[in-house]
């Protein structure tokens, strides 16, 4: 049974087995950011305004360490889907115990460097005046519980490149729900106040993880892992880490964007300019989640394709995903445009915010109807494991556009500068990868089908 659900990536109609692939992906980032959502709301009400900015700072420092564990799965997930498609059981289960034995040895190495380093961390991120006590007393809990999951997020990945959506869906849910009511009874109930905060979501985390470690054991993963797969093999690691370094590298960079971002906020409008990004971050998270999700249905059946060299269907992919995903960016974009006053406002009643967030929301998701290029172009080359151009489109949004931009913009234009420099920084990178996947497409994907027909 197990075997039919990845045989079924190269088989299905692409139109079909993107629906079934991205509709679990995304009620699974759906539930996990209205998690966010309701608990920045939580938080925002019963612990106060200056809590939501101090999650904020410490968000990137723990989604990098988490994102090491991402970036192993999403690694190690595209040499599965790969090595499935081409009949390479033996490499695929090696390759998971590689992923999970490498997590462990990085996150916890990287969450014990937070916690040495929680001082200087935190005011680099932002964490400045009235933020730093509260970003502290979250961050140590955090940091703490950030391997978990880690691991969880690893796992996720490789059931999804099983072919398995609803069970990574399931995964998604549990600690989403969680979370709401563990932050229910630690805030409301308990007035654990940060503290409270902070063990909800590391609760959260573990009851993730404890989900994922029964889907490998029970009889419904076909990766039945033995001892010795949990040895590092180095070719497998190579691959591992030049496929998960474009993650990676994505992470580390939003990571520093935060930090930029948080830092200029902070020297242009305080606490409360640090808060209005905090709210327009976590509907970043939010909103996007039906494009985020297709890209990540999508993801499974190209390096299944691939890896068959099942090159037309590969095209096909592409072409479906691209046009899902843009039909639902404009829904987002009609959404914000019309709703960002009455988005602000459920998350405080500080006055300020409530002038400055809205309009500014509106400039950040200004060009979200044409990300799914740039969404679906950079995936594709991580899907097939071409590692460098993966990484260098992944980084061309915000790194090699967006940081430069508010640099320099907030120079002249004040606040508006960094609000400006999110859909400018979009436009130039679907640019940049709608072309360079175009020219991939005729040269491989075109060329190698021709190729193949002509051979058989």
């Amino acid at each position: 049974m197990a075997k039919s659900n990845a045989e079924e990536l190269g088989q299905a109609p692409i139109s079909k087995l993107l629906i079934k692939q991205a509709v679990p992906a995304s009620i699974g980032i759906l539930v996990m950011s209205i998690n966010i959502l309701v608990d920045t709301i939580f938080v925002g009400n019963w612990i106060g305004s200056t809590a939501i900015a101090a999650i904020n700072v410490v968000l990137p420092v723990s989604f990098f360490i988490a994102a090491l564990g991402l970036a192993i799965g999403i690694g190690g997930s595209s040499i599965i889907s790969r090595a499935l498609g081409a009949n390479k059981y033996h490499k695929a289960v090696t390759t998971f115990g590689n992923q999970i034995s490498i997590t462990l040895v990085l996150t916890l190495s990287m969450a014990a460097l937070g916690l040495i380093f929680i001082n200087q961390l935190i005011p680099l991120f932002g964490g400045k005046g009235e933020i730093f006590e509260p970003a502290k007393v979250y961050y140590r809990v955090v940091v703490i519980g950030v391997p978990i999951l880690a691991l969880a997020m690893m796992g996720n990945t490789v059931i999804r490149a099983e072919g398995k959506p609803k069970f990574a869906m399931v995964a998604m849910i549990i600690p989403s729900v969680g979370n709401l009511l563990m932050d229910y009874l630690f805030i409301n109930i308990l007035d654990y106040g940060m503290l409270g905060a902070a063990w909800a979501t590391t609760g959260s985390y573990a009851l993730c993880l404890g989900y994922i470690v029964w889907f490998f054991y029970s009889e419904n993963s076909q990766l039945r892992l033995k001892l010795s797969n949990l040895g590092f093999q180095k070719p497998i690691l190579n691959e591992i880490s030049s496929l998960g370094f474009v993650t990676l590298s994505r992470q580390a960079v939003v990571s520093v964007t935060y930090l930029i971002l948080n830092n200029i906020l902070f020297n242009l409008g305080g606490e409360d300019a640090v808060t209005s990004y905090a709210i327009i971050a976590r509907m970043l998270m939010f909103a996007l989640f039906p494009v985020l999700g297709v890209t990540q249905g999508f993801l499974p059946i190209s390096g299944y394709n691939y890896g068959a060299n099942n090159f037309s269907r590969v095209r096909e992919s592409i072409n479906t995903a691209i046009l899902y995903a843009t039909g639902l960016g404009l829904l987002v974009f009609g959404f914000i445009m019309f709703f960002s006053e009455e988005i602000v406002s459920v998350f405080t009643s500080n006055l300020t915010i409530l002038k400055q967030a809205p309009n500014a929301m509106r400039w950040v998701f200004a060009a979200v109807p044409i990300i799914a290029v740039q969404l679906i172009g950079s995936a594709y080359f991580q899907a097939i494991g071409k590692a460098i151009p993966a990484l260098l489109l992944t980084l061309s949004r915000q790194g090699f556009c967006f940081i430069p931009l508010v640099l320099i913009l907030p120079q002249f234009y004040g606040a508006f500068g960094v609000w400006i420099s999110f859909p400018l920084a979009d436009l130039l990178s679907t640019i940049i990868t709608a072309v360079y996947l175009n020219k991939e497409i005729k040269k491989t994907l075109i060329s190698e089908n021709n190729n193949n027909r002509v051979e058989n």
